[in-house]
């Protein structure tokens, strides 16, 4: 993001600055909300369960974001021992990637349906950029927090579809290794590989399964 402003793109920076900062105050809200509905109200109590960005934000995060192009938001604290479901962590964990997926769908159909409507400020470039973005934002967040490695909302999915062996054993190895693989798989992105074009490809064709206007 940071290439954004030494090419004197102000606008678009701002723009997707905001955008990434309202999509991870949504993903975080989501397990917050989950985890309450699921009988534990530590998020709550941590004052989690809400739409507030400051309550989300951790700026050593958005920093990195800005700077490298990847950070992250305050982990939603939970307790397992409130859950009243064994698969509470499942729902919980996928709350988050949840979340940005109907923002993403609700701002994309929302815009293409004020365009229908012959709205003509929807017409112009930059409320059409800043809903490209945030929708392009919200996808690209779930995808990538879907990954099964170290804390990303992946690895408390991902068992969930194993057998209890193959369960145990990811949840072993990814404990010991999951950090690593997942920051040597950034560090190989900051240096230029392009090992998160998938993710982002993936990403983009998802749009067409969230246009409903």
């Amino acid at each position: 993001m940071i290439v954004l402003i030494q090419q004197g793109e102000f606008l678009l920076f701002a723009l997707l600055l905001f955008a990434l900062i309202l999509s991870l105050t949504f993903h975080e809200f989501g397990h917050a909300f989950v985890a309450k509905l699921y009988g534990d109200p530590t998020a709550e109590r941590a004052g989690r369960l809400t739409l507030n960005p400051l309550a989300h934000i951790d700026l050593m995060g958005l920093a990195m974001v800005v700077l490298v192009g990847f950070g992250y938001a305050k982990p939603v604290p939970t307790d397992p021992r409130n859950f009243r479901s064994k698969r509470a962590d499942l729902w919980v964990a996928a709350a988050g990637p949840a979340m940005n997926l109907l923002l993403a769908a609700i701002a994309w159909n929302f815009f293409l349906g004020m365009r229908m409507a012959g709205v003509e400020y929807f017409a112009e470039p930059g409320p059409q950029t800043f809903f490209v973005v945030l929708v392009q934002v919200n996808l690209l967040l779930m995808v990538f927090n879907l990954i099964p490695l170290g804390p990303l909302d992946g690895h408390y999915i991902l068992p969930h579809f194993l057998p209890a062996g193959a369960a145990r054993t990811y949840r072993e190895y990814n404990q010991r290794f999951g950090v690593y693989a997942l920051l040597a798989l950034i560090l190989l992105a900051v240096l230029g590989v392009p090992v998160f074009g998938y993710v982002m490809s993936m990403a983009a064709s998802l749009v067409p399964y969230i246009t409903f206007v």
